[in-house]
């Protein structure tokens, strides 16, 4: 999935969304990157995937749960930590066949769907959330690299949340060139948005992978811990200087369901007061 020859066109011009001035595209300076992703019980995934027209992608029998941190040094908005986890996933009325999915990406709509997204600032959960309806919110989030490993803390509430820990897979050679798209729930919508990457990257497969996952105890991760996340990952990757860019276009669906819903999904109401602060909680402690 290449980069659009429209978002190159921008290039130069300025938009003002929801009290947020930026200039076009939205974009990231080289800035490190980590990937890991965890087969997981398909089924039990299902459950955490909203409406009725995502389903998860089946790697054999078993599903993909995706961590991935940015620690974005230079964009738009400033600078920040970014901490996807998310369900690797297709998007249609009909479950996707095994497999094929990795290779018609555009046919089974194929993606992630973000279950959490916590990052450093204020001013990215305003536009993140307002705008692409990504599950942003504030959290004391690191991003720490070493000769052997890059790991990444998320506490919240003074508690642990999630620790992923990477153990370097060589030499960051890999020419790397992908897009990839996001699925959302917020508002009562299915949202889709498509980033891009460009980079150099070092990766681990299958028995060259190496990283450990800790889900801690805070309440907002527990239904990850249904799962039944393997030990070990099937993919790596560590990318020290990721260029990204967000595209301005996105789709959007009514979320459905069997019977009508009894209570009102998270809204604009949890964005409107926010302001374009760019200060970070302090560092996540928990543990340590």
């Amino acid at each position: 999935m290449g980069i659009p020859a429209r978002l190159r066109e921008m290039s130069g011009r300025y938009s003002l969304v929801d009290g947020i001035p930026f200039q076009l595209p939205v974009t990231c300076q080289p800035s490190p990157a980590l990937m890991a992703a965890f087969p997981i019980d398909a089924g039990k995934a299902a459950a955490l995937l909203p409406g009725g027209e995502i389903h998860p992608f089946r790697l054999w029998n078993r599903g993909l749960l995706v961590i991935t941190v940015i620690h974005y040094l230079a964009t738009n908005i400033g600078t920040y930590i970014e901490y996807s986890i998310a369900i690797a996933c297709t998007h249609g009325r009909k479950r996707a066949p095994r497999l094929l999915p990795a290779l018609l990406l555009k046919h089974y709509g194929t993606g992630q769907y973000v279950f959490d997204l916590p990052v450093s600032t204020e001013i990215s959960v305003k536009g993140g959330k307002g705008i692409w309806g990504m599950p942003k919110h504030q959290a004391s989030l690191d991003f720490k690299i070493s000769d052997t490993m890059v790991s990444s803390q998320y506490d919240l509430d003074g508690q642990l949340a999630m620790l992923i820990e990477v153990d370097r897979p060589g030499k960051s050679w890999l020419p790397l060139n992908v897009g990839t798209a996001n699925y959302c729930g917020f508002r009562g919508l299915l949202m889709k948005s498509y980033i891009y990457f460009k980079g150099h990257a070092a990766l681990g497969l299958l028995g060259k992978a190496s990283a450990r996952l800790t889900i801690g105890p805070h309440p907002r991760l527990a239904p990850l811990k249904q799962l039944d996340i393997a030990p070990r990952p099937i993919f790596t990757a560590f990318i020290p200087d990721a260029v990204g860019l967000l595209d301005d276009y996105f789709e959007s669906w009514f979320l459905s369901f069997p019977t009508a819903p009894t209570s009102p999904p998270e809204g604009l109401e949890s964005v409107a007061q926010l302001g374009l602060a760019q200060v970070w909680p302090p560092p996540p402690t928990a543990g340590r």
